[in-house]
């Protein structure tokens, strides 16, 4: 997996590359938040660390730029700032994530496969598969001609599916597309919200196979 790097402390931005690179990351580093425009126009990531405090501008500026040219890397702030406000203004911004320095890079690693875990369930445009169509911005989901109103939990489990059709997806990955900490999932969390999901859709949309998981066949 390649990550975006963006910071200008030459002995921090090492420090952090390094242990990256031993986590098992790819790394582009950026020092400017216009080396870091460029490069994320130039390449896919499947996450970018992105600094507040750059030397040509803010790294907010940065995000509102990714975001509004529909940029939907998962973006984890890292800064020296942990002022409330500072961490409001980045996560309305559009980041995902936001870690003060200094930080543990044991944890800093964690937040990276949990944000890339949760993006890989993120859908980014309307899913559909048979009568069955899913709107990401409107968040709403119809059968047919018909809106069919579901839960946060069973609209977040149905993108997942969706957005795998055809794939199985194993119980633990959908509890870790509803939760970041997927030990505090009831252990029927899952089994519920299908039940819930193939009531509203068609007992046989959502198949089930042991060992396998769910899955919505194409």
């Amino acid at each position: 997996m390649r990550l975006l790097l963006v910071e200008d402390d030459p002995m921090l931005g090492a420090a952090i590359e390094r242990g990256l690179r031993i986590g098992g990351y790819t790394i582009d580093w950026a020092e400017t938040g216009e080396a870091a425009r460029a490069a994320a126009r130039a390449q896919a990531y499947d996450a970018i660390l992105l600094d507040i405090g750059l030397p040509d501008g803010s790294g907010i500026d940065v995000l509102r730029d990714l975001r509004a040219a529909r940029d939907l890397t998962p973006v984890i702030i890292i800064t020296a700032s942990g002022r409330l406000d500072r961490k409001v203004e980045g996560l309305d911004a559009g980041a995902d994530d936001y870690v003060v320095k200094p930080f543990d890079l044991d944890e800093l690693l964690a937040r990276i496969r949990a944000n890339i875990r949760r993006h890989e369930f993120r859908p980014s445009d309307l899913l559909s598969v048979g009568e069955v169509t899913l709107d990401l911005s409107a968040r709403l989901v119809r059968k047919g001609d018909e809106q069919t109103n579901v839960t946060a939990k069973e609209f977040r489990v149905l993108s997942a599916l969706l957005r795998r059709a055809g794939q199985f997806i194993s119980k633990g990955e959908l509890e870790s597309a509803l939760y970041d900490d997927a030990s505090d999932v009831e252990s029927n969390t899952i089994e519920v919200t299908i039940y819930a999901l193939r009531k509203k859709l068609g007992a046989g949309f959502i198949v089930t196979a042991r060992g396998l998981g769910y899955m919505v066949p194409k």
